[in-house]
């Protein structure tokens, strides 16, 4: 079933008008009639709204409520994933797979390492960019709400930021005794926030390793291989995603 999201505005009743981009996708794309059902979520309840369509237009999908699903489908930690800026376009990818895993926000990260520097014309460029395949993301896994990708934040501002979270994690290549990183994790309950740290493709510098030490993150190891910058986030949230679900 498609699912689609809508501002709450758009919800009125048991009248749900889809505008935007989603109009086209829905006639055009999927070639949906009169009477097909939709998922329309407002990002903001956590309520799935099921839907069947009653009339197409060129500028609105005009459908009528018939029941609201209140499964949760939102895991019950919210996890920010704060990522040093990758090469080329990984960063597609890494938020994909980072809304599909579960992450409520993406943090772009500019380190010491990074080679990408984007001036503030590019990052707001890039953002509006990433913002719009985290929205994509939401809807082909049928998440309640659309994450948040952040503005490029620098080292000092997204450090201070993780490092207020319940469980500030970051995993680091030097990082031993993976039994520490198991009763860590194993130990998160529900309600709590999590932040998870990953270096670009260079890894931290030292002086960041230091630095996030003083301020509390918990330096974690994911094993004995060295995972690349867009393996190393995705298998702290797919280890999350499984602790976590049905808690």
């Amino acid at each position: 079933m498609h699912h689609v999201f809508v501002s709450p505005s758009a919800i009125e009743g048991n009248r749900i008008h889809i505008t935007g981009d989603s109009v086209n996708h829905i006639r055009n794309v999927l070639r949906m009639k009169v009477g097909d059902e939709l998922s329309v979520s407002n990002g903001t309840d956590g309520r799935d709204y099921r839907c069947g369509i009653l009339s197409l237009s060129e500028d609105e999908v005009l459908c009528e409520l018939r029941f609201i699903k209140e499964d949760a489908v939102e895991l019950p930690c919210q996890i920010t994933l704060y990522q040093g800026l990758p090469k080329a376009d990984k960063m597609e990818l890494i938020i994909q797979k980072a809304v599909e895993l579960g992450a409520v926000r993406i943090v772009p990260v500019a380190m010491k390492r990074c080679v990408v520097k984007l001036d503030e014309k590019k990052a707001a460029q890039k953002q509006k960019r990433w913002q719009a395949i985290a929205q994509s993301a939401a809807e082909q896994s049928k998440r309640a709400i659309v994450p948040e990708v952040a503005p490029v934040m620098s080292w000092n501002e997204a450090l201070k930021e993780a490092a207020a979270a319940d469980i500030p994690l970051l995993p680091y290549e030097m990082a031993e005794d993976m039994s520490y990183t198991r009763d860590l994790i194993g130990q998160i309950t529900p309600g709590q926030s999590i932040s998870v740290m990953i270096g670009p493709e260079g890894g931290f510098a030292e002086e960041e390793i230091e630095k996030s030490k003083e301020l509390g993150m918990k330096n974690i190891t994911l094993g004995r291989r060295i995972l690349r910058t867009e393996t190393a986030g995705m298998t702290v949230l797919s280890i999350l995603m499984y602790m976590l679900e049905d808690k």
